[in-house]
């Protein structure tokens, strides 16, 4: 089963990135042809003006001069010495106290812990479940870098039962324009699901997802239903495979397709791999089909309690 599902979410990104060229921003109107010979010159913008010169000495100086900084009474000699050591001993040893915790915490704690011990009859509570506990909140953000300059980040936040749960996703990316301006073109997609885990083990955890996805573009708004499948199974402790899929159909086409791994320290959760993200808005803008493909590297970090 392992090798059909990763097959299955190679093959829909290796679709993505061999997709056809895009001819115009996702959710963007036609332009006309003349924008793009339409420059901005900022030497003629009246506006502007050449800096004064530096260091000029003001008509009022009364010809004194300066006190040197490095010059000082002796009565203020060391006087304050003290008192920012022992303030600095403090503060260092507050933050490395406060560190230390964190530290502790992060790592005796999380889902992905391969044995918990009860305190009161020193028994395993947690061995064996990693992606079977009873309940989990996940919480991690990704940094994209998408080929052709496309930037962006991909916030996460979701609570899961057993077999139920919730989650919501949020992407912002940043991509040149294909107009000839000068600039970048904002998107955001945002989608928030219910989820169902159908099969649920130790070792892998395979979900389906339902909900509703939005996208917000330069000239549009749409938003539609949505639905996702996702898939993540122990590799070797503490090293997790991950996949993940998701279709909105309607009054936009969007395909979102992630392949990669977490590396789980305690609650703290390490994340990297490939995206590829395919946006057509169905020509509900203007008409005109405008397309988008974009796919690259992510990576990122979270938590999971």
């Amino acid at each position: 089963m392992f090798p059909f599902k990763t097959l299955w979410c190679v093959g829909l990104l290796t679709g993505l990135v061999w997709a056809p060229v895009a001819e115009a921003r996702f959710g963007k109107r036609n332009t006309p042809s003349d924008s793009k010979s339409s420059t901005h010159d900022s030497s003629a913008d009246p506006d502007t003006h050449e800096a004064s010169a530096i260091g000029t000495e003001d008509d009022d100086d009364d010809g004194k001069k300066p006190r040197s900084r490095n010059s000082f009474d002796d009565d203020d000699c060391c006087s304050d010495d003290d008192d920012d050591d022992a303030s600095g001993g403090i503060v260092a040893s507050l933050l490395s106290g406060l560190f230390e915790g964190a530290a502790r915490t992060i790592a005796n704690t999380g889902t992905h812990l391969s044995e918990r011990l009860d305190p009161e009859t020193s028994q395993p509570l947690l061995a064996g479940q990693r992606h079977a506990v009873p309940l989990s909140f996940r919480l991690s953000a990704q940094r994209l870098l998408m080929l052709d300059d496309v930037r962006g980040v991909d916030l996460l936040a979701g609570l899961e039962g057993h077999r139920f749960g919730v989650e919501t996703r949020m992407m912002l990316l940043k991509q040149p324009t294909d107009d000839g301006t000068v600039g970048e073109d904002d998107l955001m997609l945002v989608s928030a699901h219910l989820t169902y885990a159908f099969l649920v083990r130790d070792a892998f955890r395979l979900r389906a997802e339902g909900g509703l996805s939005t996208a917000h573009a330069p000239d549009i708004t749409l938003a539609g239903p949505s639905v996702a499948l996702s898939f993540e199974a122990c590799l070797f402790s503490p090293l997790d495979f991950e996949a993940r899929a998701q279709l909105t159909p309607l009054p936009f086409l969007q395909v979102d397709a992630t392949v990669g791994l977490a590396l789980h320290l305690g609650s703290l959760m390490l994340r990297g791999g490939w995206r590829g993200l395919y946006l057509d808005d169905l020509g509900t803008v203007d008409g005109v089909a405008h397309v988008d493909r974009m796919h690259g590297p992510y990576f990122g970090a979270g938590f999971t309690f």
